[in-house]
């Protein structure tokens, strides 16, 4: 079978397939946490919109933030290695546990935050696909807080055996899927959820609104392209207008001192002419 036109690398595809299906999202985060799903009594995705105005922007993050039995939980999909990434995760996460606490509330009120991060690229040098990071004391490993996590996935690692009954692979599979045939399989499994995905995906990708909102991210990265393009061409015309200038000082400096040079010559050529000439 072919290789997929597109996959659920696609922060787009990843988001609006969950936000279409917030019970599926809710059996992922349950098995990403480790959380029984019967134990999750309060779900909530708080930023369901998708719009053209976010889409524009380059830098726009399609991630899915959701309220869990009153945690803040944020997932993302992430495909490429930009560089700094662990400093960005901070920051991601800094962003939700500051959103979860209202303006003059108790710091002791604000609720545990959770970046959930699924990377198609590895970033540990561990053999294992799942790394969970809280803050602790260096030496003695204590615990500062429990309201910190961020949590990675590392799609690349996962086993080459499959189990059907573990629900969180079998999401990591299929949120690593290239082709129609690793689609098929998973689907041939006959779990719920995986049918219910894959369904989901055809749905989506054969939907205009999808193809939609593709062509506008795509156009809002070629307009990003071109903008430093054009910014970096500014800069090195702006460079080579500073150093052309110099470069002509420097030269009328050194024709300058050459002048100099060339007088002086001449004044000790013609002292030296008088000197033998009184001898």
């Amino acid at each position: 079978m072919g290789k997929l036109k597109h996959t659920f690398k696609s922060d787009i595809l990843f988001k609006l397939t969950f936000v279409k299906h917030p019970h599926l999202l809710k059996r992922l985060v349950a098995a990403a946490l480790e959380i029984p799903p019967g134990d999750i009594r309060e779900f909530a995705v708080l930023n369901s919109e998708i719009t053209p105005e976010v889409l524009g922007k380059k830098l726009c993050r399609l991630d899915m933030h959701m309220k869990v039995n009153g945690e803040y939980i944020d997932a993302e999909m992430q495909v490429d290695d930009e560089g700094n990434f662990a400093e960005r995760l901070l920051v991601y996460w800094s962003k939700v546990f500051s959103g979860a606490l209202d303006s003059g509330e108790d710091y002791a009120a604000v609720p545990r935050a959770v970046l959930i991060s699924f990377v198609n690229f590895d970033m540990f040098g561990c053999g294992g696909y799942r790394s969970e990071f809280a803050a602790m004391e260096r030496h003695r490993h204590e615990i500062l807080t429990d309201k910190m996590n961020i949590v990675v996935f590392e799609l690349g690692k996962l086993p080459e055996e499959v189990d059907r009954n573990n629900m969180l692979e079998l999401f990591l599979r299929l949120f690593r899927a290239d082709t129609e045939e690793e689609m098929e399989n998973l689907k041939k499994l006959e779990v719920d959820e995986m049918t219910e995905m894959v369904d989901a995906y055809r749905e989506i990708v054969d939907s205009p609104d999808y193809a939609d909102l593709e062509r506008r991210r795509v156009m809002a990265r070629l307009d990003y392209g071109q903008a430093l393009r054009h910014a970096a061409e500014v800069e090195r015309t702006k460079w080579q207008g500073v150093v052309a200038d110099k470069d002509a000082k420097w030269q009328t400096v050194v024709a300058d001192k050459d002048a100099t040079v060339a007088e002086q010559a001449a004044i000790i050529a013609e002292l030296r002419a008088r000197l033998g000439g009184d001898k």
